[in-house]
């Protein structure tokens, strides 16, 4: 038996606003690391249009659920003992979210966990730092942007400190960001919203502690291959990818106020993040500002792996 707990594969799915993924892992005898055997991801667009209506799309429902049965067989060739489902922010915010739940629990025969922002939080910081290779000691700050929130937590070993924003690439691309290219006043509307929720952050969480800024999730991992100068999309390459302030900063520039055609120009931006990645940049940009602005952060780091992997140690976690 493993650190972890058990040589079984098991099954995580995260099912967040603009994406639905699945890992099916097992833990290696040998190490008792993590080791993927499929991971999985498919652009859904299940929160089109909730932060609007407060309700899901049937078509964005049936897209889920078709990826869902797809997820299912994968699951079922590679006799996984265990699944979790874990929905996030669009399911939240979705008053008819029964729709997805009774679907899944259809398909696979287990309930979705519709988790709060704060454990979305601590699954994501737990899934980017036990597997980021060399990041010195210190406190680290984990962002993911989603495409309904984004998470920050702050911590060492374990968060300390978190907090769940109802920020992301989807819902800022819904409520601003409707041009293309975007304009200037449509830029300053987002910055501002994206600036008040940052001063609720910064009363939340001890940003000025922060010693190492961490990135997870499809909008810093895409941007860090842009920024790498990758053509195609290279895990191996942008994850543990350690680049300047400024360096970020300008590629987040440049992807915000690219028009649409120009970010399809770029293959390693997935087609169903062009429209709404502009947004996740200007939402990375202004977290990056504002954390330099008190600690003493001269970088940001990249990890690939993030509440997927969470999920997956949690249930490799040996069973009391």
């Amino acid at each position: 038996m493993s650190a972890l707990g058990t040589d079984a594969p098991v099954a995580a799915i995260d099912c967040g606003t603009n994406s639905i993924r699945l890992l099916i892992a097992r833990t290696d005898p040998a190490t008792g690391a993590l080791c993927d055997l499929v991971r999985e991801m498919e652009i859904v667009r299940l929160g089109y249009g909730v932060d609007r209506t407060g309700r899901f799309d049937p078509a964005a429902v049936e897209r889920t659920l078709a990826a869902t049965r797809r997820y299912a067989r994968l699951i079922a060739e590679h006799g996984a003992s265990r699944i979790r489902f874990i929905a996030t922010s669009a399911t939240r915010d979705a008053a008819n979210r029964d729709v997805l739940l009774d679907g899944v629990r259809e398909i696979l025969g287990v309930e979705v966990e519709v988790v709060p922002g704060q454990e979305e939080a601590e699954l994501s910081f737990r899934g980017a730092v036990a597997t980021l290779p060399g990041i010195p000691d210190g406190d680290r700050l984990v962002v993911d942007i989603g495409g309904g929130s984004s998470e920050l937590v702050l911590g060492s070993a374990a968060p300390t400190h978190r907090i769940s924003l109802d920020i992301g690439s989807v819902r800022l691309t819904e409520r601003h960001l409707r041009s293309d290219p975007p304009t200037e006043e449509e830029i300053h509307a987002a910055s501002a919203d994206i600036d008040a929720l940052l001063d609720e952050a910064a009363a939340a969480v001890p940003l000025e502690r922060t010693r190492h800024l961490v990135g997870v999730a499809g909008t810093v991992t895409t941007l860090t291959g842009v920024a790498l100068g990758a053509q195609t999309y290279r895990p191996d390459l942008s994850h543990g990818a350690r680049l300047a302030l400024r360096e970020m900063l300008r590629t987040c520039e440049e992807v915000l106020r690219m028009s649409r055609a120009e970010r399809g120009a770029l293959s390693i931006i997935h087609p169903g993040r062009i429209d709404v990645i502009g947004a996740g940049a200007l939402i990375w940009e202004r977290i990056i500002r504002r954390v330099a602005d008190v600690s003493p952060i001269t970088c940001t780091w990249t990890s690939e792996h993030d509440i997927l992997d969470g999920i997956a140690l949690s249930l490799l976690e040996p069973r009391p």
